[in-house]
């Protein structure tokens, strides 16, 4: 019986997979009583009840964990600094056949900007970026590639102007030949295998959300898929205390590259 918070965590992750034991407990523990409180639900046990019998509900609760906020473009500085400073660099290493990955890529406005940007430097045709994330019914929404205006109103008028087109009623979508350079994938970043041989990974404003043990397997985990001198783009919110025993040094603010051991 899920009568307590503890056994709350260990009935659902044998129920989903998830282990909530990896996030931050005041945070989650506080997003998950507002979530069944807001459904009167009586406490954890008659919440997790609910779950076991209601998969709409499950899938619900899955897309409220996993904490899709996301926009084209978000903190504008560090994406110039990535059109400007980052591609142009990867290009200069490793060439223009370029191995990036959007880690938990929430509703695809990251990867959708990565791949913007990215075709300012190389052929569009050349371009591609691997998306993943938890949560299969937000990237089922990223894949289809259409979204609310206001998603789209810091990137760029260049871009907005050749990859973004009105879809009527306040939408917008992105072209299908930006939608094409990009492979979304289901990836849990606690327990799935990493993709290797990367020369960029973006993983933004989600790490502040992990315990501190939980960032630690997760840091030697990116270090381990990026190749030497690849590049590592966090969020503004997140900084690695003692990058180096990563094989990470910092490049500038937000941007860390590997080292060659």
């Amino acid at each position: 019986m899920a009568g307590t918070y503890e056994e709350f965590k260990q009935n659902f992750l044998r129920l989903s997979g998830i282990d909530l034991n990896s996030y931050k407990e005041s945070q989650m523990k506080r997003r998950i009583d507002n979530f069944y409180t807001r459904r009167k639900l009586a406490d954890y046990n008659e919440f997790f009840q609910e779950l076991s019998r209601n998969v709409e509900m499950q899938k619900e609760f899955t897309s409220y964990l996993t904490i899709n906020v996301s926009e084209f473009y978000r903190n504008p500085p560090q994406w110039i600094t990535v059109e400007n400073e980052v591609y142009p660099t990867l290009i200069e290493r490793f060439g223009k056949r370029l191995k990036i990955w959007s880690a938990a890529c929430s509703t695809g406005d990251e990867p959708y900007t990565l791949a913007m940007l990215l075709a300012e430097h190389i052929p569009l045709s050349q371009v591609e970026i691997l998306a993943t994330d938890l949560d299969d019914e937000i990237m089922a929404k990223a894949k289809e590639g259409r979204y609310i205006e206001k998603s789209v109103r810091g990137l760029p008028k260049k871009y907005r102007d050749k990859y973004i087109i009105p879809d009527g009623n306040g939408y917008v979508k992105v072209s299908d030949e930006i939608k094409s350079r990009i492979t979304f994938k289901h990836h849990d970043l606690l327990k799935d295998p990493y993709p290797t041989g990367m020369h960029l990974i973006v993983c933004r404003n989600v790490m502040i959300y992990f315990t501190e043990e939980a960032k630690d397997k997760i840091y030697h985990k990116f270090s381990d898929s990026l190749v030497d001198n690849g590049l590592f783009f966090v969020g503004s919110t997140e900084q690695i205390i003692g990058a180096s025993k990563y094989g990470f040094k910092t490049r500038q603010s937000f941007f860390y590259e590997k080292t060659k051991e």
